[in-house]
């Protein structure tokens, strides 16, 4: 067994080739080659999955049912591989309640050394909150009114989970014969059965007293035995149920306030003892928008202004009562609705107490006469939104609410009396609310008092440390109270990226996936160190990646190809950076030594008409007004964090999908957008994917497979037997397997060991039945066709032009390799993308489209950026005009038009450093990307002469 270095014999995984490798142990190795090669495939699919596979069969078959098993890869041996750990791109979790705090579990520090350390203030008079001693709460009891009935309580357990059987006998023991379980009283005498999957909170009655003179020293006797019993709190309630809680610890010394013990948990949003009770801890509401309901007040109620009832008929209920509404203040279904008064808008969206009395048309009954008040429109959606079981009518009300900050919290998510905590002046979620960088500094700067400094010692290393981590790994700019939904592939992969470097592992193989992926060029030394630190302590660190910096640092770069699909899966090259600029059989090592180049455009265009984005202040950006061409290749770019996202996805695709397409969508903050009547429709192509089912597939997507389908129907055969379109879809009944359903597979559920997928039996995973197979085209069944490529099929119907046509759109976006019926959960975010940009090229243009891409380069090599690059400008070609944002520098120099934000991240970002000309940019001193794009042609220069000659 080699202890120096990973020895893979005969991996056959997908496509790939039979492949023998040797790789370095305890090195930083880039797999890299083109799109399809099968880069991922032998990084993740064989490598990663058998280090993983060896490590989880060493567990027992208890802890394997919850960690599951991944499948054993087609490969035919591995030596000398450790425990793996893949970080790729997969989105972060999208659940609201999750941050970039509690992914990276530093909020749970945060919230140990405020519970430990924080000063509280009352939040009603600001002052300090002290203890209370049992005199001051004596006091404070007998301050209740004369001969007024009180019953002292314990609280011995809140909130916990349980049957509390041993508790329960030992108040019993103790002689007490009352106490209040869930806010309902028991004899202590009775049989008390607890759900012990339930939360509970239990009270013991320790006296009840009439407030009179003289009973000061039973009422003190009392108290101290409820503060013992209840560990520092004591509970009075009076006959009407009303509770007063009272802590030997913490009190407002004006009495407006009383804070129980606090705990880690206290400072959690997601815990019932920290969220704030309006919202739940989530720091919004979903509330109905007026400006969705209305969205054009240039509209009367005949032309539909009330979206949500935009298609009602007259004569119908809807319309009968908005026109009723309308008349009774003196105007006619025609007024424009921004003449009429607010009252009458405010009654249709709010409803109205008076009796309004029409006549309308029931579905049921014929005509019917209505008379009463209204609810109005908002309260109609939230009475469906909350009362309906449809998930379809969920859906449609849903597109009307939008997120409204909650108006308790103001977004803050916890309690005010928490929210009253501090250190050194600021609360948690002010530290919360910091980027990443001001967090370091802030920690790092804390003044504390020499008893908080003992106990606050270790807590602050371990913050300070998983803070460097991340401002380590270029993403200094990021809150921790950021969403981790709206979080990209990269920052999301660089966040665990940073996690896994904390945990300080040693003798570990780590996969990643592109994490320079969202980085900009100045930024990318900050994750190349951060990756070198893993190999230095002594981990193996396989990289896919297309970055030339990351190679440039990487021991070992192997270079799969040569092409794509069934014409990769071969290693085309394997040594060093330098080795690989001499390679001639490499299509990587001619890019990097620049014998094959992206050349910028000879000529760039002229531009007399522009979209204009007036005063955008969404998020991090400061006012700015920006220009974007017509008919223009348009780059956005800028350092992680500068606010492009906020601009272009926020914004600009927002506002016109709202404008163009009637979405039902709210954009962010801005002042106006001027010029886009001269587009008709905006389309944004972003990575997400193009189906959420295995039946889903790029055929099915681009709809080619209904044309593949009718080309079936009209064979001979088909014909003969009386085949139509239909009886070729897997998804119905009739001319699919019924045995698996038209999946081609059964899922076999195994105890202790992975589903297992098994060929149908019956259809032999061809997904169709023996009926269906025996009509043929070309010799070729629908099932044949669905196994082929892109490529291949692309040759077996070229004499079918509207067919060719599409899958020629395919072959040339750099998806040929893929199957025509290739399950759409298999795709990466890349090919997806590339799937819905030969769908659009496909489409009849009317030059009049803006189409929105947000880093369509994420998977590509350099090889594949330049065929979409070509694809983009096609569109412009078209009259289209297209926005890009992008770091790509190859992509950069082909632009018609920059716009460059910055200058840095976060609350340093968010201004408009640079917007003209690609070769003004390069004169842009102010601008990095301008910076970098110099060096970049600089080097350029040096590569060409030198491997010229």
């Amino acid at each position: 067994m080699s202890i120096d270095k990973i020895v893979i014999k005969g991996a056959r995984e997908n496509n790939l080739k039979n492949i023998n490798l040797e790789l370095p142990r305890d090195k930083m190795i880039v797999f890299t080659g083109l799109s399809g090669s099968g880069k991922s495939s032998l990084a993740f699919n064989t490598i990663y999955a058998e280090g993983q596979r060896r490590y989880v069969e060493s567990l027992s078959s208890y802890a394997r049912q919850f960690l599951g098993q991944m499948d054993k890869p087609d490969v035919e041996y591995i030596e000398g591989l450790s425990p793996s750990i893949a970080i790729d791109q997969k989105t972060t979790s999208k659940n609201p309640r999750s941050t970039v705090g509690t992914v990276t579990e530093i909020y749970d520090y945060f919230r140990l050394i405020f519970s430990k350390i924080a000063t509280p203030y009352c939040p009603v008079c600001g002052e300090k909150i002290v203890s209370q001693s049992v005199d001051e709460i004596v006091d404070k009891i007998m301050g209740h009114k004369e001969r007024e009935k009180l019953i002292l309580l314990a609280p011995i357990i809140r909130g916990k989970k349980g049957e509390h059987k041993r508790i329960l006998d030992s108040v019993k023991r103790e002689g007490f014969t009352r106490l209040y379980i869930d806010g309902k009283e028991y004899e202590i005498q009775e049989e008390i059965s607890l759900d012990k999957n339930k939360k509970h909170d239990i009270d013991v009655v320790v006296d009840r007293i009439i407030v009179k003179d003289g009973i000061e020293t039973r009422l003190t006797d009392s108290t101290e035995t409820a503060l013992k019993l209840g560990n520092g709190l004591v509970k009075v309630m009076d006959l009407e149920g009303n509770i007063e809680t009272f802590s030997e610890k913490l009190t407002c010394p004006n009495g407006h306030i009383t804070i129980e013990e606090v705990e880690p948990r206290s400072f959690s949003f997601n815990s019932p003892f920290g969220m704030c009770e309006d919202c739940n801890g989530l720091g919004f509401h979903l509330e109905v928008d007026e400006d969705l309901v209305i969205p054009n007040y240039n509209l009367s109620l005949k032309d539909g202004a009330i979206d949500p009832f935009h298609t009602s008929q007259k004569g119908t209920y809807y319309y009968e009562i908005f026109k009723t509404i309308i008349e009774d203040a003196g105007f006619t279904e025609e007024t424009l609705f921004k003449d009429l008064p607010k009252k009458t808008i405010d009654e249709i969206l709010y409803g109205t107490n008076r009796d309004i009395r029409f006549k309308f048309n029931s579905h049921f009954s014929g005509h019917k006469i209505y008379k009463g008040p209204f609810e109005g429109v908002i309260n109609t959606l939230n009475r469906r939104y909350h009362q309906t079981n449809s998930d379809a009518v969920k859906d449609k009300v849903e597109e009307y609410f939008v997120e409204k900050t909650c108006k308790t919290c103001n977004g803050k998510r916890l309690k005010k009396e928490i929210l009253s905590m501090k250190i050194n002046g600021l609360n948690i979620s002010e530290v919360t609310d910091m980027s990443v960088t001001k967090a370091l500094e802030w920690f790092k700067d804390l003044k504390l008092s020499k008893t908080e400094e003992k106990i606050a010692r270790l807590i602050l290393k371990e913050i300070i440390a998983r803070l460097e981590f991340l401002d380590n790994v270029g993403l200094g700019y990021l809150t921790l109270s950021r969403a981790a939904g709206s979080l990209s592939g990269g920052e999301s992969q660089r966040i665990r990226l940073a996690t896994q470097i904390g945990s300080a592992l040693v003798g570990v193989s780590y996969v990643l996936d592109e994490p320079s992926i969202g980085l900009h060029q100045r930024d990318n030394h900050l994750l190349i160190k951060s990756l070198r630190n893993l190999t230095d302590v002594g981990n193996t660190l396989i990289v896919v990646e297309h970055d030339e910096d990351t190679m440039i640092a990487s021991d070992m770069i192997v270079d799969i190809g040569p092409g794509a699909g069934v014409h990769g899966g071969e290693i085309v090259f394997q040594g060093t950076y330098d080795e690989i600029l001499k390679d001639e059989n490499s299509i990587t090592g001619k890019y990097l030594s620049r014998r094959l180049t992206i050349e910028p455009p000879e000529k760039r265009k002229n531009f007399t008409d522009f979209l204009e984005i007036k005063g955008a202040r969404e998020h991090n950006l400061k006012n700015i007004d920006v220009k974007i061409p017509l008919g223009s290749l348009t780059l956005v770019t800028g350092v992680s964090g500068s606010g492009k996202s906020s601009l272009i996805n926020s914004i600009l695709e927002k506002e016109l999908s709202r404008k163009l397409n009637r979405a039902r969508t709210k954009s962010g903050d801005f002042d106006k957008i001027v010029g886009y009547e001269k587009l008709d429709k905006v389309v944004k192509i972003d990575q997400s994917p193009i189906g959420r089912t295995p039946r889903s597939n790029p055929a099915t997507y681009t709809k080619i497979f209904d044309r593949i389908r009718e080309i079936f129907a009209m064979t001979k055969d088909a014909k003969m037997r009386g085949y139509k379109k239909g009886r070729f879809s897997f998804n119905v009944s009739g001319g699919r397997c019924e045995n698996c359903h038209g999946d081609g597979t059964i899922k076999v559920e195994m105890h202790f060991l992975p589903d297992v997928y098994v060929p149908c039996e019956v259809c032999h995973g061809k997904r169709y039945n023996r009926e269906t197979l025996q009509v043929k085209y070309k010799g070729k069944t629908i099932a044949d066709v669905l196994d082929m490529t892109i490529e291949e099929a692309s040759v077996f119907f070229e004499n079918i032009p509207n067919l060719k046509s599409k899958l020629d759109l395919m072959v040339d976006v750099g998806i040929g390799y893929l199957k025509l019926g290739q399950s759409s959960t298999e795709l990466s975010g890349g090919e997806a993308q590339r799937v819905k940009l030969a769908l659009e090229l496909s489409k009849r243009a009317t030059g009049k489209t803006i189409y929105i891409l947000d880093e369509p380069t994420t998977g590509l090599h350099t090889h594949d950026i330049k065929k979409l690059i070509a694809i983009l400008n096609r569109l412009v070609e078209g009259g289209n005009t297209v926005v890009v944002i992008e770091h790509n520098l190859d992509v950069i120099k082909c632009a018609d038009y920059v716009v460059d934000l910055g200058p840095e991240g976060g609350d340093k970002g968010g201004e408009l450093v640079f917007q003209g000309e690609f070769e003004d940019l390069l004169k842009c001193e102010e601008s990095y990307t301008g910076i970098y794009l110099k060096k970049e042609l600089e080097k350029d220069k040096k590569l060409k002469a030198k491997f010229k000659s």
